[in-house]
Parts: C-alpha cells; sequence; structure tokens
C-alpha cells in the first residue's frame, strides 16, 4: 500500500524560513530510517505558496492561472513523502516518529490500480502500465 504523508504549512514556511540545521539533522537521520526500512518512493520539501499557483477549472475545461501566495496556511502543503508499508497502522506508526513540532501532518492512501475495479479495463490497465515502465525507464528506475 502507498501513502502519501503530506506535511502541512504554518506560518514560518510561508515566510520562506528555512529549517534550523538541527531540525535538518533531525529530518535527514528520519530519512535515513524510512531508506533503509525500505519504504520511502519519494518525499520533499515545497517552496512557499508564494512561488506556486492554482489552475481552476470551469465547467467548460477553460483553465484559469492564479498565482500565490495562497491565504489559508492551514489549507497548504510544505511537504510530503510517499511510503510504501504494508497498512495504515504501519504507516502510521512511522509518521509517529517524524521529528515535528507544532505542526499537522495528513497521511491519505494512494489509489492502486486494483481500486478501479470494473471500470479500468484491460485495455486502460495495459496503457497505464506501459506509461508507469516509460515513467520509470525515464528516471532509470
Amino acid at each position: 500500500m502507498r501513502f502519501m504523508v503530506i506535511v502541512k504549512a504554518g506560518e514560518e514556511s510561508e515566510q520562506g524560513a528555512m529549517p534550523s540545521e538541527q531540525e535538518l539533522a533531525e529530518m535527514g537521520q528520519y530519512n535515513e530510517q524510512l531508506v533503509k526500512a525500505g519504504i520511502l518512493l519519494a518525499g520533499d520539501g515545497l517552496h512557499p505558496s508564494s512561488k506556486g499557483a492554482r489552475v481552476r477549472f470551469d465547467a467548460d475545461s477553460n483553465a484559469t492561472v492564479v498565482d500565490g501566495p495562497f491565504a489559508e496556511t492551514k489549507e497548504l502543503i510544505a511537504g510530503f513523502w510517499i511510503l510504501q508499508v504494508s497498512s495504515r497502522e504501519e504507516v502510521l506508526e512511522w509518521v509517529k516518529r517524524a521529528p515535528f513540532r507544532d505542526t499537522e501532518i495528513e497521511v491519505r492512501q494512494v489509489f492502486d490500480t486494483d481500486d478501479f475495479g470494473d471500470a479500468l479495463t484491460p485495455e486502460l490497465r495495459e496503457a497505464e502500465e506501459r506509461l508507469r515502465a516509460t515513467v520509470a525507464e525515464q528516471h532509470g528506475a
């Protein structure tokens, strides 16, 4: 099972404040534990929303770009991990070990192809597998 672990933004991260040397060391140690456990698929911090944009689509699929910053910091993301674990309980145990103070982390399961049931026809499944193989090849996985 794959899970996205979402680190919520706060005022400091939205102001572009960088972590301290100690915080970076703690995060590095935590990331090393995830790698040694063989569960880390991806993970990174994000720049503040002032450097970002949102793309809104109307009912006719017309796109409008809205540049950041965005006011509601509780709705923003400061970083993420993608973890491959055996259960929801396992991912929660790992997240509880994260070296954070005064923040909130959201955990969401990532859909797997089997989750789509009959709507994912054999043809669509094959196309999805080809895309995943191409991406893996492009990135040396």
